[in-house]
């Protein structure tokens, strides 16, 4: 046997007893109907699963069928539209959790395997390359329209049913939650790292996530050379938008400018600068540097609370 297909055979051996079957039910007219459909991944061994907050929609209950057919009921325990992900709880199951690993160390052209539920085929495997990081895709919450950031793209196959599922690594790790099919060999996913395993742990304590709001669009972007010798970096964010009335707007930034450092932290992606934006960051003065026209300049915002109708 050639080593691509035994480890893919191998990572799917590892994989597929985490990952669930999930179908979230709701009422209407008295009548039960399924709300939603995916898979999810075992996180936990008391029965924590992650999945997609589109998967779980708007309801509250459902139930987990895992490869070994053992099927438990589950609740949500909390969902985060502005991340796609969500936690739902049932039943300590009979298989450990899955190892999960860390995005920030994929490169373009390492392999990855998905494992979910397409279609309604419990444990499909299928097998591709990263073949793009650092992508976005919108995603809403109420009237409040944002992208997730720094997205696993990969050519791995994904259908209706694969969201919520598994994209491993060749060592079996979960390096992405498979969240969004965007054509014909273009599958997303939801990059497991230290800001989504933020959101997780905020799901798992607070069944919500809080977030400050700066009122940014960005996206990374080279440094011009004399640029690179004056600042000593390589890479800033180019801001694209600044949002009406926000708290970039009330600090002076503009469209054009390049974000260089928030705090005391350098920005280079999107996820150096959502970590910063977390509950603790609601109200308190940030100071950033940013290039405009050449000139380097400071200015302080003060990140306001996110709600649904920013």
């Amino acid at each position: 046997m050639d080593s691509y297909s035994a480890t893919v055979i191998r990572v799917a051996a590892t994989v597929t007893p985490h990952v669930a079957a999930l179908e979230m039910t709701g009422s209407r007219r008295g009548n039960r109907i399924t709300a939603g459909a995916g898979s999810a991944v075992l996180i936990t061994s008391d029965g924590y699963l992650l999945t997609n907050a589109h998967v779980v929609g708007g309801a509250r209950s459902g139930r987990a069928v895992f490869a070994d057919g053992t099927a438990t009921a589950v609740e949500v325990v909390g969902a985060d539209p502005l991340s796609d992900l969500a936690v739902v709880h049932g039943r300590a199951p009979t298989a450990a959790p899955a190892d999960m690993g860390d995005a920030e160390a994929l490169q373009v052209g390492q392999l990855v395997i998905a494992v979910g539920n397409p279609l309604g085929l419990q444990g499909s495997v299928t097998a591709g390359v990263v073949s793009g990081l650092g992508r976005s895709i919108p995603v809403w919450a109420g009237r409040n329209r944002r992208v997730i950031e720094d997205v696993i793209q990969t050519d791995a196959a994904l259908n209706p049913g694969s969201s919520g599922g598994a994209l491993a690594d060749a060592r079996g790790r979960i390096v992405g939650i498979n969240t969004a099919v965007a054509g014909v060999g273009l599958g997303l996913a939801v990059p497991v790292n230290a800001t989504s395993r933020r959101i997780i742990a905020s799901l798992l304590k607070d069944g919500r996530v809080r977030r400050a709001y700066l009122g940014l669009v960005n996206t990374p972007v080279p440094l011009q050379p004399s640029a690179v010798v004056r600042t000593g970096r390589r890479q800033g964010l180019l801001v694209v938008e600044v949002l009406p009335d926000s708290p970039a707007e009330r600090a002076g930034m503009r469209a054009g400018d390049i974000l260089l450092k928030a705090g005391q932290m350098y920005v280079s992606n999107a996820e150096s600068l959502q970590k910063l934006l977390f509950a603790e960051a609601i109200g308190e003065p940030l100071e950033l540097a940013v290039l405009r026209d050449g000139a380097e300049l400071n200015l302080v915002a003060v990140p306001a609370e996110m709600t649904e109708i920013q």
